[in-house]
């Protein structure tokens, strides 16, 4: 069985950290002005989410739905996304772009990664201002692989993508395919040490996950190689800088967009 929560009354960037972090939990939202609809199943509500709401001091309105086919909800909500004038993402059955200098088709799926979170979208931005050609890239929480289809579009040379959830990687396969993405190396796993040099490090994740991971981002960085990271509130970039600037990451970019952050960190 699952459930509709339905939140009222949300600012912009209240959704958005909802939506961050119910992602895990949910298999479809829906947003409407200030509304924001999150469908979870029946014995998430009486466990983990109950203390995300005391931390939130918010309360949703609880009802139960019938089964459906979720994916299809998703797709049904799913409208294209464009990024200034550098990247458009759309669905298949979406009409194609104009006016853009890249275009990424994203099949519309439950993984975390289609352009329309800030996280993603930021990610995209500082992307622009970095030379990818025939660069080696590691995209750790591929996600639905967005991010590793634009560096390849951008140039890209052997690039690694990890994931460790299963649906991910199927989804990031798939969207390889779909946008004649060849020659990356996409694997189910969650430990962000791969033995190799990159010259780029992609990590939309979240402060915990990068925290714990950026000794080992650094230590396979070529010099003068970039780290961008997201997933990231506003709140957290002293502590992610502070850690970065231990292991010789200097930041010489932020974005930032609804109260999320993105960073470029340079190693010298």
């Amino acid at each position: 069985m699952h459930i509709q929560l339905t939140f009222d009354n949300l600012k912009e960037e209240q959704k958005d950290i909802l939506i961050a972090r119910l992602y895990d939990y949910c298999v479809g939202f829906e947003e409407s002005g200030s509304s924001l609809k999150a469908i979870v199943k029946r014995e998430t509500i009486d466990g983990e989410l109950n203390e995300l709401f005391q931390h939130f001091n918010t309360k949703p309105s609880v009802e139960e739905i019938p089964e459906q086919n979720w994916n299809q909800l998703w797709e049904s909500n799913f409208e294209p996304v464009v990024v200034d004038d550098f990247v458009a993402v759309r669905a298949d059955f979406h009409e194609p772009m104009t006016n853009i200098e890249h275009e990424i088709i994203i099949t519309p799926k439950m993984s975390f990664g289609t352009g329309h979170h800030a996280t993603t979208f930021l990610m995209i931005q500082l992307m622009r201002g970095i030379d990818f050609d025939n660069k080696t890239v590691f995209d750790f929480g591929t996600g639905t692989g967005i991010l590793a289809i634009l560096a390849k579009k951008l140039g890209a040379g052997t690039t690694l993508t990890t994931d460790i959830d299963l649906w991910s990687i199927e989804n990031a396969a798939e969207n390889f395919k779909r946008n004649n993405i060849h020659d990356v190396v996409l694997k189910q796993s969650d430990n962000e040490v791969q033995g190799k040099n990159f010259d780029i490090i992609l990590a939309n994740i979240n402060k915990n996950v990068l925290t714990e991971a950026i000794p080992e981002l650094s230590n396979q960085l070529q010099k003068n190689a970039f780290l961008l990271l997201s997933g990231l509130l506003s709140s957290d970039e002293t502590d992610i800088t502070d850690l970065c600037t231990k292991y010789s990451l200097f930041l010489t970019e932020k974005r930032s967009r609804n109260g999320w952050i993105a960073l470029k960190f340079n190693k010298l």
